[in-house]
Parts: C-alpha cells; structure tokens; sequence
C-alpha cells in the first residue's frame, strides 16, 4: 500500500519527500490523541464543575492540580509541529475556521489564567476564578466539536451545516464532561462520585448521538469516504467498530446503574470505557481523512514544508518526544486509582 501511494505521488517509499510527511503526520495524530485523552479529564472537569455544588468545586480543582502545566503542552505541541511540517495547510483551514479557532484560543486562556489565579486569589474572589475556569472549559470543549464537524463536511457553507455544527459542538461538551465524570468517579469516593455518576448518566447518551452524527455525516457527505468504508472488503472492519462502540456505551450504562444501585467496586470500569470510545472514533476518523489533510483538496504532501524544513522539524521531534514522554510518564502515572493525601509531615516538639 505504502509502496502504491508513493508511486501515484511520483516518489520511492524511501524518498524523503514522502516518508518525513508521513512520519510527521503519525506524531501528530499521536500528539492529538495525547491531549484529548490526557487533557480530556481535566477539560471534563472543569465541565461538570459549572454545575457542581459551590462546596465540591475547590475539591474538583485541587484534583487536577498535579496535571495542569502538563496538560497545557500537548495543545502548543500540536499547533507548532502542524505549523512548522504542514504550512500549506494554513490557507485552506485557517479564514474556514475562524471562529472556532478564536474560541478556543479564548478558553485555552481562561483555563490557564483562572486557575492560576484562583490559587492566588482571597477566599471571596475563587469562586468567580473557578467559574471562569469551567468556562473556558466548555468554550473549549465546544470548539473541538465545532471544529470537527466544519470538517467532516469539507466546509460546506449554509444554515443546516451551521446547525451541524453547534450540535456537535454541544455534543463534544458532552463527551468531555462524560470522561471528566469518568476520572472523578475512579478517583473520589462520598458525595462527588455519586454526584459524577449523574453527570456521566445523563451526557453518555448526548455523547452517543455525537459518534453517530459526526460518523454518518463524514460518510454521506463525501464519496470517497463512503466508498473507502463501503467497500465489501471493509464489512467485516465496519462490523467490528460499531459493534465495539454499541458495547463499549451499553457497558458504561449498566456499570453506571450498577454503582448506584448497588456497588463501587467497578469505578474505573466506565472511565476504561470512555478512553476505549474515544480512541476508536479518532482512529476512524484518521483512517478516513487518509491521506488528506483537506478532504478531496489537499494531501498531507500537498501542504507539507520543504524537506530542508521537514528534516528540522523531525530532528527536534526525535530529540524532543522522547523527553516529553519520560516527564509525561512521570506526571501521569498517578491519574489512575484512587487519590489519596499527602503524607503529614513528622511533628517533633
């Protein structure tokens, strides 16, 4: 297959020209997925705490304390390797995207300066920072949807498109506040885990609607992604994902009517669950925008930098993942589990 795109190109499998793109397109997925997985809790989150009690939110808050600046680098990551490996992209995406992309530019900032600030500010003041901070939650949570659906229809302008739009972007705060449900249930127990398995209950469904719509728009709205996951040699693939998607959501709500009607043993069941949903749906969406970076306008070669560039931008990838992932891997390693406190120190009178 690697061998037959190269050709259609006009390149060898082994020409620079067509494996440093490659090669810088599969880091950036990897990147994406990354932050909506490792940042998607902490977006949830600050989500769900709009409508939390004003006497759970500082505790909501302090839980993401330990993740926040680590959080923060996977958005920046993302931009500049795009930016840098994928420059002729720009044009087609950017005056399209406008708005989203101010939108999540202004809730990227209140994330960061709200919490920031709530830390700093009097008793009497945090609970405006911490508004401010679920707020630009949701704007960001919002314009991720908003963005995907914009491309799933390659664009197209009109009111219904539009509508489309916002669903999914009130469909991608949905999803956002589910996993942030998710990770607070596996690492809180009392009132906060009873009052996360509400919120779950009640956006797993809007999350559902949201895979779907997004799933069968991108397919009816563009042939060759029909055709690539209609083809009869695909059935069995097709078969496989939503099947996997249908029991991963059935099995969310049965453990979240099982936790509570009758136990708490399984609270990091529904947050596996949700992690499973999401990496299937971003990993058919990757499959199906292959290898277009604009559907049927431009190919990631396309808009791909000079290889004197590429070359730059895949030397400080070599040398910058690698430490990237041992701090991440040493920040994340105690998301999971129950969260428990800070040893006292010794007292000596």
């Amino acid at each position: 297959m690697i061998d037959s795109l190269a050709a259609l190109l006009g390149l060898g499998a082994q020409d620079p020209a067509f494996w440093i793109p490659l090669a810088l397109i599969v880091v950036f997925f990897a990147v994406v997925v990354a932050g909506v997985l490792l940042d998607g809790f902490d977006i949830g989150v600050g989500c769900v705490s709009l409508v939390a009690p004003a006497a759970l939110r500082p505790r909501m808050l302090s839980l993401l304390g330990p993740w926040r600046d680590a959080n923060e680098f996977w958005v920046f990551l993302g931009i500049g390797l795009f930016a840098v490996a994928f420059p002729y992209a720009w044009p087609q995406t950017l005056g399209r995207l406008y708005l989203p992309l101010s939108l999540l530019a202004l809730g990227t900032m209140l994330r960061s300066v709200c919490f920031e600030w709530r830390l700093r500010s009097p008793a009497e003041h945090q609970g405006s920072w911490q508004f401010g901070f679920g707020a630009g939650a949701v704007l960001v949570a919002f314009s991720h949807g908003y963005i995907l659906a914009r491309v799933a229809v390659a664009y197209q302008p009109g009111g219904g498109y539009t509508g489309f739009a916002v669903l999914m972007g009130g469909c991608a705060v949905a999803v956002y506040s589910l996993l942030g449900a998710a990770w607070l249930m596996m690492r809180e127990a009392g009132e906060l885990r009873a009052r996360a398995v509400g919120w779950a209950r009640r956006t797993l469904r809007w999350g559902a609607v949201g895979v779907v719509g997004v799933s069968v728009v991108l397919d009816f709205s563009n042939a060759g992604v029909f055709l690539k996951w209609g083809d009869g040699a695909h059935w069995l693939a097709v078969g496989l994902v939503w099947g996997a998607l249908l029991t991963c959501f059935v099995l969310t709500e049965m453990t979240l009517q099982r936790m509570i009607s009758h136990s708490y043993r399984a609270s990091a069941l529904p947050y596996a669950l949700v992690l499973v949903i999401v990496l299937t749906v971003l990993g058919g969406l990757a499959y199906s925008f292959f290898p277009y970076l604009v559907l049927d306008e431009v190919t990631l070669w396309d808009a791909a930098a000079p290889v004197a560039t590429l070359r730059l931008a895949l030397s400080a990838v070599v040398i910058a993942l690698p430490v990237a992932l041992i701090f991440n891997l040493r920040v994340y390693w105690r998301m999971l589990g129950r969260s428990r406190p800070p040893n006292p120190p010794d007292f000596k009178p």
